[in-house]
């Protein structure tokens, strides 16, 4: 909030249409009237909610990341045995040395 509080501060009322047209020609994005005209209301729209939020006291409440109390239902991370080697590589199309053998993604090796 610290940034949009000094950001607010320099912008006197919505963005305009020059704003919008400057920011989209410093990010090399081509924009029609129309985008123009849609950003511009809908960036303002952005600003005037976070000023309100801004407005609020929360002097008093404590941050959260959650809403509502949230607690780890995983199970319980116990180890177990794997698959045997041999019988998943005799399942597989081509093996060598004890490994699957697929085919360079990359091309040759140097």
């Amino acid at each position: 909030m610290r940034f949009f509080r000094r950001y607010h501060a320099r912008v006197p009322g919505p963005i305009t249409r020059a704003d919008v047209a400057h920011v989209a020609r410093l990010n090399r994005l081509a924009l029609s009237e129309d985008e123009v005209d849609a950003y511009a209301g809908q960036l303002s729209a952005v600003l005037e909610y976070a000023a309100d939020i801004a407005a609020l006291d929360t002097a008093g409440v404590t941050p959260t990341a959650h809403p509502l109390p949230v607690s780890n239902v995983w199970r319980e991370d116990v180890p177990r045995a794997g698959l045997d080697r041999a019988e998943v590589l005799a399942q597989a199309p081509a093996s060598e040395d004890n490994r699957f053998r697929v085919p360079p993604i990359l091309g040759a090796l140097p």
